[in-house]
């Protein structure tokens, strides 16, 4: 078999193995933090949730499809291994991205709803002010 080929299944097996296995771990502990963020709509965590991993995998393994392009010389063992490594390296940085940037924007989200929630007025109200 040719070394090009062998290459990119070994890249597309372990990039899309990476993919599935991050996205059911964050879905599956991120869901606890989503209730929290949504005020306990365990509904609406769900649906979020479902949605947050659909996108997830559009965005990574279209990524994955992007670097299917040659980049360098597989004419040899360490040409092969480079070249993974590359690929798989921009994957892993990217879902790592995409996670920090997930847990961020959802914390910034929470931190809001919750001084929402503990918001008081300063001073009880005593009456209505005659005019």
């Amino acid at each position: 078999m040719d070394r090009v080929v062998v290459t990119y299944t070994i890249y597309l097996a372990i990039s899309i193995a990476l993919t599935v296995w991050v996205a059911r771990t964050l879905s599956r502990n991120g869901r606890i933090f989503l209730a929290d963020v949504l005020r306990g709509n365990e509904e609406l965590a769900d649906a979020v949730n479902r949605l947050l991993v659909v996108g997830f995998y559009l965005v990574n393994l279209g990524l994955v499809a992007l670097f299917t392009t040659p980049s360098g010389d597989v004419s040899t063992n360490a040409g092969m291994f480079e070249n993974l490594s590359a690929k798989l390296g921009v994957v892993l940085l990217v879902l790592g991205m995409m996670h920090l940037g997930n847990v961020y924007f959802l914390n910034r989200i929470r931190r809001r709803g919750r001084m929402e929630r503990e918001q008081v007025p300063p001073v009880e109200p005593q009456g209505w002010a005659e005019a």
